[in-house]
């Protein structure tokens, strides 16, 4: 006979029945282990101003709420003369799976990198210094 869902807590009856056995000596979720995973990222774009890095990200939107996560992932591991800075075709649009606030209005790709403390821009007003008059 097939065991229905496991007891609360537990992952899978397997999981439990190691730990009422083989594992009852040992913890169960007793704690919480941070990890980093190496990948790599392309910025769209790279402007140099004097020793400072500045790496442009140049968005229509977030497909998912796992792509946003990653350039949060990036700007942790810049140093202090790298900035990671975002282009939003439309900063209003609505961040993927937002919910409804109670004021009716969803959250917007503009207030995730406010919230993250990423500077962001339009097409309309990005750094002059950006664009290299020659």
């Amino acid at each position: 006979m097939k065991r229905k869902n496991p007891p609360k807590g537990y992952d899978s009856w397997f999981e439990h029945d190691l730990h009422k056995q083989q594992l009852k000596g040992c913890k169960f979720h007793s704690c919480r282990l941070s990890y980093i995973q190496e990948k790599t990222y392309e910025p769209d774009f790279v402007f140099h101003a004097g020793k400072k890095t500045i790496y442009i990200e140049v968005k229509g939107r977030f497909r998912t709420s796992g792509e946003a996560r990653k350039y949060i992932d990036v700007a942790r591991g810049l140093n202090n003369k790298e900035e990671l800075v975002f282009i939003f075709s439309d900063p209003d649009k609505p961040m993927p799976n937002a919910q409804r606030r109670k004021d009716g209005t969803k959250r917007t790709h503009g207030d995730w990198a406010d919230s993250h403390s990423f500077k962001h821009y339009t097409r309309d007003n990005t750094p002059p210094e950006w664009e290299n008059k020659t």
